[in-house]
C-alpha cells in the first residue's frame, strides 16, 4: 500500500522519499499479550540494557515476566521469517 499524503513544504528529495515509502504492518502484539506457555530451552544470551530497561518496565506494568515477553518477541520474529 503506498502513502498518498502529499508533502509540499519538506525539501523534494524528502517529498519524493516520504511519498514512495511503503507502509508495512506491524506484526508484533503489545507487550500485554506476550504471554505463553510451551516447551523451553534455557539459554545464555547478552542484550542491550537499553533492551532489558523496556521489559523490565512493560513487566512491572503488565505484571508479565520480562523473560516471556523477550521469549515471545523471538519466536514471533522466527516464525515470520521462517517460512519465507
Amino acid at each position: 500500500m503506498k502513502n498518498k499524503t502529499s508533502y509540499s513544504k519538506a525539501p523534494k528529495d524528502i517529498t519524493n522519499a516520504i511519498n514512495s515509502s511503503v507502509i508495512i504492518n506491524d506484526f508484533l502484539p503489545p507487550p500485554d499479550k506476550l504471554i505463553t506457555k510451551e516447551d523451553n530451552s534455557k539459554v545464555t544470551i547478552l542484550l542491550s540494557k537499553k533492551s532489558i530497561s523496556f521489559f523490565k518496565a512493560q513487566s512491572k506494568k503488565s505484571g508479565v515476566p520480562y523473560q516471556s515477553m523477550i521469549k515471545k518477541v523471538l519466536d514471533l520474529y522466527a516464525d515470520k521469517f521462517a517460512h519465507k
